[in-house]
Order: C-alpha cells, then structure tokens, then sequence
C-alpha cells in the first residue's frame, strides 16, 4: 500500500485509480490551467496554446497520471469509505465530520525541487469521515473497504443533527415573552 514520507498509509495502492476529473479541466475538455496560469510553465501552456487549450486527457491521448499538472481534489459531502454524511456545525469550531484525505504527499524536497527533476506530484484527494482517516492512516484500513459509519461517528451526527433541529424549531414572540 503506498505510504507517506513518514511512512503511514494512505489506504490505496493506486491513487489513480481513486481519483477523479482534473480540477483544471473545463466542460468542454479545456485546459484551465495552461490558459490562466501560463508564467509557471511556458512549455506546458504553449503547448497547450497551439492545440486551442483541448486537454490531452479529455481528447484520450493521455492519462491522468501523464499530466504534469493533475490535481483532483474532492469537494464530496459524504465520505467515500463509509457513506457518512456531512453536518455542518457552523457556529461553533466543532472539528468537522468530513476531512479531504490526500493520496499524494511530497517528500522532504520542496516542490520547487520536485518540478526542477521533473518529477510530478499530483495533488489528488478523497472526503473521508475522520474515524476512516484515521484507520486508514493507521495502516490497516482501505479506501474500498465496505465499511459502515462508527457507533462514535454515527453519535456525532445524530448530536449535530439535534442541533440542526433545534435551531430551525419556531418560537412565537409570545412564547419567548413567557420564557423571560
């Protein structure tokens, strides 16, 4: 299983196989990315430039992994392990529910030093509930495991769930006169 520079795990073999649309591509199979941001990299966005901005990937010519600059973050409200669904808590700075779990990690280079030896590091991620983050981080949980919610996980929600409820509970002005 592939492992962080610290040696944890990330719960995938292959993150390419867990990742999804490029963050940079456009609905109509566009380079987002080349087209904003050409001063990071001249080549790249040139290139790109002389085929109308039209993203390799989307046209079939490569794949993700091809890409100098994949990035795939997920932006899910249910986390992919276990199907837990987000609940925001908004007025208090509860820890959320959900956490982004990342597939790639640099090592102790800079990233400066990863692009001048040409290496690529992909940002990918997936939405996990904490409790699957922290199995997966603790070596012995999968990302494609059938799992369920935790007992704990489950209590959490149902406690943000209450309060959701509560809050959108109606009080008449003459009710909250006669709670004073």
């Amino acid at each position: 299983m592939k492992k962080t520079p610290t040696g944890t795990a990330v719960g995938v073999d292959d993150p390419y196989a867990h990742a999804g649309v490029c963050d940079h591509v456009t609905g109509d199979g566009k380079c987002r990315y080349a087209f904003e941001h050409p001063e990071h990299d001249r080549d790249f966005a040139a290139e790109r430039a002389g085929d109308d901005y039209h993203c390799p990937v989307a046209a079939g010519d490569w794949e993700w992994r091809d890409c100098p600059h994949y990035r795939s973050t997920s932006t899910a409200r249910e986390c992919a392990r276990c199907g837990l669904e987000a609940r925001r808590d908004a007025h208090t700075d509860a820890r959320p529910l959900l956490e982004e779990h990342h597939f790639s990690y640099a090592d102790d280079r800079s990233e400066s030093a990863h692009r001048a030896n040409g290496d690529v590091d992909h940002e990918i991620t997936v939405t996990l509930c904490r409790w699957c983050h922290a199995a997966v981080h603790d070596s012995w949980a999968r990302i494609d495991d059938d799992a369920s919610p935790s007992p704990d996980a489950l209590a959490e929600a149902e406690d943000r769930r209450s309060d959701e409820l509560d809050e959108l509970g109606f009080e008449t002005a003459a009710e909250r006169r006669d709670d004073e």
